[in-house]
């Protein structure tokens, strides 16, 4: 699965990794909810690291499709409200592939 950070770039991530993530993604949702804004910034910047550790960067000019975009580390609590789903912003299993 290709993932996009917002202003950083794309990562290739196995879908193994959606287990871990779908655990942040669900703290972050209740800190949003809760507008626990420590919370938030602690959980965002733990889903994005851990994005970026297990996944394998592509090239600046890859021209991949992202199947998972996620906000910037710089992003408020109210951006990610927009963006979040009833699933949070990581759905509940990989996106299915063609």
């Amino acid at each position: 699965m290709i993932v996009r950070i917002m202003g950083e770039g794309q990562v290739r991530l196995d879908d193994s990794h959606f287990p871990k993530l779908n655990e942040l993604d669900d703290e972050l949702m209740t800190e949003v909810e809760q507008d626990d804004h420590e919370g938030f910034r602690r959980t965002l910047a733990a889903l994005l690291e851990a994005v970026r550790s297990m996944g394998t960067p592509l090239p600046d000019d890859s021209l991949e499709p992202s199947e998972l975009i996620l906000p910037a580390p710089d992003a408020t609590i109210e951006d990610v409200r927009a963006m979040l789903s009833e699933e949070g912003l990581i759905p509940l299993e990989p996106p299915a592939r063609s």
